[in-house]
């Protein structure tokens, strides 16, 4: 009986406005590709971007930004970079102007086929190795558990 009457207490009045998003899910919306969004999402996400037109330009840069890499378009990145710094949005400005200071970098890593991935796992792998046995035995056992796993 106590169970049934909380419930009651527990549901919204009649008059109440839904509640409003949380900071969580207006990320999730725009950290998504807008077909991945579920029909729910949209008019909320459409909601909150028509409500705050920082906000509208912000996801409009993050887009554009999620394009340039899963496109693999890093000649595209200095025009993105121009204009992320003419909408002076603080968060993005700062972003771009930390991908400027190694822009080139940037560039290759949007642009080349190749990658590091093997060889930066290996690296990690032996360095795991090295901090188990830290202080515990020489070069010669480091040496021993590397070429065994």
């Amino acid at each position: 009986m106590v169970r049934a009457h909380i419930a009651t207490l527990r549901e919204a009045p009649a008059g109440q406005p839904p509640r409003p998003p949380t900071v969580r899910q207006v990320t999730g919306w725009l950290a998504r590709h807008p077909t991945a969004l579920s029909q729910d999402d949209r008019p909320g996400l459409k909601d909150v971007l028509a409500r705050c037109p920082e906000l509208d330009r912000a996801a409009g840069h993050v887009r554009d930004f999620a394009e340039i890499l899963t496109g693999r378009r890093g000649s595209t990145l200095p025009t993105w970079i121009d204009a992320v710094e003419a909408s002076e949005l603080p968060g993005l400005t700062s972003f771009a102007l930390h991908l400027l200071r190694d822009l080139d970098a940037v560039i290759a890593g949007l642009t080349l086929d190749w990658s590091s991935g093997s060889i930066e796992g290996a690296v990690n792998r032996i360095k795991k190795i090295k901090r188990q046995l830290y202080g515990r035995a020489g070069f010669e056992l480091l040496r021993k558990m590397i070429l065994l796993q």
